[in-house]
């Protein structure tokens, strides 16, 4: 019997999408100057910068991703063998039970049968425990991973003047997007500065996506 494996991709293929529209904050009142000048500003050919990551050369190229990813995967590795020596026990009791079980009287056998089961229905709940654990600790890093990217992309965003950006990947449900476009190297190149408590290097904003 596995363990319930790895579902990193599943969370993941959101964790860099950030909106940041802020032409559209305000108040009650839908128009607003910071709207009114959008829409001059559109209407007049300007159109607002947007950007896209490439989430799967982001979580390839992210220190904190891959750390992670490898501390999961040691830790499903350990939880495994713990649950396998466990049930190495449990087989190791049926086994004996099976050989002796001639030399028992009934009520013997019935009161052993009876304790092995209850170990079998221990050993599956140990099971389903150690899959819950695993999936809380999952949970636990996606939300990590969420939070450090969308508060990197909110601060650069801002810098940058970006109205928009979007992850790009495979079925994404984006058909094209052209390369001028594509800021994941700078994030990447940030997000590691960041992780590793460097200094991170202001990158000019015309060198990372058209307007």
């Amino acid at each position: 019997m596995k363990i319930a494996s790895l579902a990193l991709n599943i969370v993941l293929a959101i964790a860099v999408i950030y909106l940041y529209v802020i032409h559209f904050s305000g108040g009650g009142d839908n128009s607003t100057p910071a709207a009114d000048s959008a829409l001059s500003s559109t209407a007049a050919g300007t159109m607002p910068r947007i950007a896209y990551v490439n989430s799967d050369t982001l979580l390839e190229n992210y220190a904190f991703f891959q750390t992670k990813r490898e501390e999961l995967e040691q830790r499903a590795e350990d939880l495994q063998k713990e649950y396998e020596n466990r049930a190495r026990g449990l087989q190791n009791e049926i086994s004996n039970f099976q050989q002796n079980a001639g030399t028992m009287t009934m009520n013997q056998a019935r009161a052993v049968e009876e304790d092995l089961r209850k170990k079998q229905q221990n050993l599956m709940q140990y099971q389903q425990n150690l899959s819950g654990q695993l999936m809380e600790e999952e949970g636990k890093v996606n939300d990590d991973l969420y939070e450090r990217v969308s508060n990197f992309l909110e601060d650069y965003g801002k810098n940058k003047d970006f109205k928009l950006v979007l992850t790009y990947t495979k079925n994404s449900g984006v058909l094209y997007a052209d390369d001028s476009l594509d800021i994941t190297q700078q994030v990447v190149e940030g997000l590691n500065q960041e992780y590793s408590g460097a200094p991170t290097t202001e990158v000019p904003a015309d060198s990372t996506a058209t307007e």
